[in-house]
């Protein structure tokens, strides 16, 4: 995951609530989905993500791991198949330390999925 970030950040509170408050959600056996259109004024050609993980994950070193887990996955899978426009917020489950990377990447795409947000990967010459 060297290098810049494709994708804005929630940092506040209020983001987080306000997503929530969608109740637009997926919940899957190694993270959940909540998932809101971002009112923000920046350009619907990125979206902004947030990463949460409660202490029901367990204590600072697993929720910590957690978060690092879900931020590799979301590299992976959104950055090039996320819908543009909105905000997601990645929920850690006491599942998601335990949970293969290859199932948390597979659990991610279902999620995009199921929620119709799924995007296509461009072209291989539109993406330079």
């Amino acid at each position: 995951m060297a290098g810049r970030r494709s994708w804005g950040r929630l940092t506040q509170r209020q983001e987080f609530l306000k997503v929530a408050a969608s109740r637009r959600r997926w919940v899957a056996q190694g993270l959940i989905l909540q998932v809101a259109e971002s009112p923000g004024p920046e350009p619907k050609t990125v979206f902004r993500l947030g990463f949460t993980a409660s202490r029901k994950v367990g204590g600072a070193v697993e929720r910590n791991r957690a978060r690092r887990r879900l931020k590799a996955a979301a590299a992976a899978v959104m950055t090039v198949h996320a819908a543009r426009g909105m905000d997601y917020v990645l929920v850690a489950r006491a599942e998601t330390v335990r949970r293969p990377y290859a199932g948390l990447l597979a659990d991610l795409e279902r999620a995009l999925r199921g929620l119709r947000l799924w995007r296509q990967e461009p072209p291989a010459e539109a993406k330079e």
